[in-house]
């Protein structure tokens, strides 16, 4: 037993310890400088309590509440939106066609192209006045946008931007639909069900499992994202894609104001801990695993 226990520490200490330096104790750290005035050009550090959180919820900063709405607006649009369309993809990839294989590659691209190159090809396509999409509309006599440059739009814009990589989801939702036993279609059919039956009795049922995890992912992914921020926009136009992550990295590192950057990612860290819960317990609900079980 003792052996046992002691090849068992063995094998997961690297693991246990990596998670101390790398993940534990810089969540340490970063909770005692929010509670100071830590800045990297200062030569001396002052405890402030809490200072800077009652600076946060009392208004003084105007950005904190604008990024928090904007990342909010951010997540109501995309978590739908992906979950929405990976599932509907992953159901066309998972049809035994000719092809699958080539398919499912072209789907997947996307998601492992370098962050940059994407934003570049995006700027391009989302151009006002020289892009490929609005030169479409208009040849069709449709109406163009602002996309990205637009007060209105440059957030679902980003949304838009971000469902270019929803291969990693998608091959997710598929490793859930090839667990589907075959035999529960064939009693649809049986039955004489359609693709409907067959879709809302069976498929939607057996892979809640999959999209419970792609929902709390992606949900996690949304309320951290940065790139689209740093790259399309920098925060504008007029702070309207201003997201917190972008937020919390200006005041870091341009401004230096690392004390109240620190605050600003525990906030950040319990609003993301609030909304997985949230999806944990209501899974109860809503999450069916093979044999009739509810999670």
């Amino acid at each position: 037993m003792r052996k046992g226990m002691f090849y068992g520490l063995l094998f997961t200490a690297p693991a246990i310890l990596g998670f101390a330096v790398f993940t534990l104790g810089p969540m340490i750290a970063s909770l005692v400088l929010s509670l100071t005035d830590y800045n990297v050009f200062k030569a001396h550090t002052s405890f402030t309590g809490l200072d800077h959180y009652i600076r946060l919820f009392s208004g003084e900063d105007e950005l904190f509440y604008q990024s928090l709405g904007a990342t909010f607006y951010f997540v109501v649009l995309r978590v739908p939106a992906v979950i929405i369309l990976s599932f509907a993809v992953a159901l066309l990839l998972n049809l035994n066609v000719k092809g699958r294989a080539i398919f499912r590659t072209i789907i997947y691209l996307p998601s492992i192209v370098p962050a940059v190159a994407s934003a570049m090809i995006w700027m391009w396509l989302l151009n006002p006045d020289l892009g490929l999409i609005n030169s479409l509309l208009s040849r069709l006599h449709l109406p163009t946008s602002g996309w990205l440059y637009s007060e209105e739009s440059v957030i679902p814009s980003v949304v838009l931007t971000t469902l270019w990589g929803i291969g990693s989801t998608v091959i997710i939702f598929l490793a859930g639909l090839s667990g589907i036993p075959r035999q529960y279609y064939e009693a649809i059919e049986v039955d004489g069900g359609g693709w409907f039956h067959r879709l809302r009795h069976v498929t939607i049922p057996m892979v809640t499992p999959t999209i419970f995890f792609n929902t709390i992912m992606t949900i996690i992914g949304s309320f951290q994202v940065f790139n689209e921020a740093y790259i399309l926009t920098q925060g504008g136009p007029n702070n309207k894609s201003l997201f917190y992550v972008f937020y919390l990295w200006r005041t870091g590192f341009r401004d230096a104001d690392m004390g109240y950057a620190s605050a600003l990612a525990w906030i950040l860290f319990v609003i993301i801990l609030f909304f997985t819960v949230i999806v944990f317990r209501t899974s109860k609900s809503w999450v069916y695993y093979e044999g009739g079980e509810r999670s």
